[in-house]
């Protein structure tokens, strides 16, 4: 039989001949390599056979397909070492997928697995590796996969295999005596997978609902060299240092209190850094034509029936009664936007209508998926509704790119686009989406930024770009994004008066640049390790005195800075200068001013700056203020 490589090339193999087969004609080196193959587009196993005139090519640790490959297989290691470490433990399997951060297996046992379990764990899963036992795919029909799930005595497998179709063949693999239900693909053997590391043990619910029993999950990671898993590592270190949660009570910024789960409160000096957001968020917008708006927080539900939020977002939605009429608590701000632009008739001439709201929603999430600030139940969303004719599309678009890419410039973040295309759960025409998502492409092409499909994760009423942060770190946030929508201008029945004197229909954008403020707020708090640029920071300069005769000069200064609008403290304390300054760096107070006799004698400041920089040299108070407010003008990262 003839394969087709990538490069055009076909090879000829022996009937029934599978992936492995197929990378030893290749070469010996690609043999060696080869952890799974992709059969005209679908990734499979490598003991899989090939078929007449498929087109292949080989998965190896450099393509981008193969972490998962390698994760997933993992998770099969980690579950046969867990049933060799307790054997008396009746131990049942639950699922163990490939996630992106690593990959995760759930069990139900009689007795608790710990950290301290994982010693054992891991020298088991390093025999199993060394046996390099050969991963072999089989299928059985639903009836035999059944009767498998049943003599194993195993619940939560039974539960997977009646939810699949009848007449499905279902594929298992196996490795030594350990076999498991699995879609796959996984790699040839035991012995490709190889540096690994467990990393925590939670509770799960099976199947993520709370009324099913807890399982205990083995969170755990995996990559391809040694290299990879140590700088993966030395990240994960990073972060918990720089762990918004800890550092919003250290510096005081913030806090979630039991009396409101998922509710954040902002402290005073939290206040100041979203008050600064928002205020340069307010000055850009206002330069660039938005409007601000604000709209109620609860309104009818007839409105979310007819926005179509109802049917497709009501699980995650507050409801409540108001005089016997039901109302819900807003989830997203576009249906108040909608009734904005129906407040009064629109003319072709007032297009496009740029209404921005910094709109506080409330939205259900399960309490174990609430994380800080990054996953709350109440917060703000920078959001503004765009109103255009068809023309106007492109050059809207182009304007809320242009818009988004300032924002994260000013924070110095960098970001890569995914382009969501129409998910099953939709409403619309395809005729309206395929413009819709033509319109999306001809703008990211007009701007020159490359970007991924992500097929199926638009939003119901239309496809979206999304922009993905990376922070200093190297880790990825999704915030920006930009739907456009024919869907929710034809139930509102919006329309503007043409050129040619006919009610038209306007096309809306949905669209966020920071997204959620508090998780915006939590990721700088992280991206900076709290250490805010000054433009930023609460306290922004703090004065500190060396001896207490240098307190009425420390004072006046203090004074004038205030005058200028700097945010400074006055530290007059009888300690050593050496605590004082110690202290201000754990606050990551950018600018110290230091005054002893000499300095108060000259009417000057001993300057320095946070972090390694140290002393900067002698200035005037005069010469303090007009270099702050340069940073701050600039704001300088």
């Amino acid at each position: 039989m003839i394969v087709k490589l990538p490069d055009g090339k076909v090879l000829e193999l022996e009937n029934g001949a599978n992936g492995l087969a197929a990378a030893g004609a290749i070469g010996r080196g690609l043999l060696k390599a080869a952890l799974a193959i992709k059969v005209n587009g679908e990734l499979r196993s490598l003991q899989e056979s090939l078929c007449d005139g498929d087109e292949i090519s080989i998965i190896t640790a450099k393509d981008e397909e193969a972490l998962g490959i390698i994760r997933h297989t993992g998770s099969h290691i980690l579950a046969q070492a867990v049933l060799h470490v307790f054997p008396d433990a009746n131990v049942k399997l639950g699922i163990g997928p490939a996630y992106a951060g690593g990959f995760y297996y759930d069990f139900d046992l009689n007795r608790s697995i710990s950290v301290e379990d994982f010693d054992a764990i891991s020298k088991e899963m390093d025999r199993i590796i060394k046996e390099d036992l050969p991963i072999v795919r089989s299928t059985k029909s639903r009836k035999d996969a059944i009767a498998w799930a049943k003599a194993k005595e195993d619940p939560y497998k039974e539960e997977l295999v009646e939810a699949i179709e009848e007449g499905s063949e279902i594929s298992f693999y196996t490795q030594g005596d350990f076999t498991d239900l699995c879609a796959g693909p996984h790699l040839p053997s035991t012995g490709k997978f190889k540096h690994f590391k467990l990393m925590s043990v939670a509770g799960a619910y099976w199947r993520g609902d709370e009324h099913n029993p807890m399982m205990q999950r083995i969170y755990a990671t995996a990559f391809a060299s040694k290299d990879e898993l140590d700088e993966h590592l030395r990240r994960l270190e990073e972060a918990q240092k720089r762990d918004h949660r800890r550092l919003g009570k250290e510096l005081d910024l913030f806090s979630i209190l039991e009396e409101g789960p998922g509710f954040p409160f902002f402290h005073p000096k939290g206040m100041i850094i979203m008050n600064n957001l928002l205020d340069f968020w307010r000055k850009e917008h206002t330069r660039r034509g938005y409007q601000e708006v604000n709209t109620p927080i609860i309104l009818s539900r007839q409105l979310w029936e007819r926005s179509g939020h109802y049917d497709h977002y009501r699980d995650n939605m507050y409801f409540l009664k108001i005089d016997e009429e039901d109302f819900a608590i807003k989830p997203m701000n576009c249906p108040g936007g909608i009734l904005m632009y129906k407040r009064k008739p629109v003319s072709y001439r007032d297009l496009p209508i740029r209404m921005a709201e910094l709109g506080v929603v409330h939205r259900h999430e399960l309490s174990g998926a609430l994380h800080g600030l990054m996953r709350v139940r109440k917060f703000t969303q920078d959001d503004a509704h765009i109103f255009m004719t068809p023309e106007q599309i492109k050059e809207e678009i182009l304007g809320v790119l242009d818009l988004t890419e300032y924002f994260y410039s000013v924070f110095g973040f960098k970001y890569f686009v995914e382009l969501s295309t129409r998910p099953e759960n939709s409403m619309g025409s395809d005729e309206d989406w395929d413009r819709a998502t033509e319109a999306l492409k001809e703008a990211l092409e007009a701007k020159g930024w490359d970007y991924k499909i992500n097929e199926g994760d638009g939003a119901f009423y239309g496809p979206k770009i999304d922009i993905h942060l990376e922070d200093c770190i190297g880790r990825t946030w999704q915030c920006g994004t930009i739907q456009l929508d024919f869907q929710l201008p034809e139930r509102f029945d919006l329309t503007y008066d043409g050129s040619d004197g006919k009610e038209h229909r306007p096309i809306m954008i949905h669209r966020v640049v920071l997204g959620s403020i508090e998780r915006f707020i939590g990721i700088l708090t992280e991206h900076f390790a709290g250490a805010f640029p000054l433009w930023l920071a609460p306290v922004q300069a703090r004065v500190m005195t060396i001896t207490d005769r240098a307190i009425p000069a420390a004072k006046a200064i203090r004074d004038q800075l205030m005058e200028a609008g700097i945010r400074v403290e006055l530290d007059e304390r009888n300690e050593k200068i050496n605590y004082k300054i110690r202290q201000a760096q754990l606050e990551k107070i950018p600018y110290m001013l230091v005054l002893g006799d000499r300095e108060a004698e000259e009417g000057t400041v001993a300057l320095r700056k946070r972090g390694d920089k140290g002393n900067l040299g002698v200035f005037t108070a005069e010469e303090v203020i007009a270099k702050l407010n340069e940073e701050i003008k600039n704001k300088t990262v």
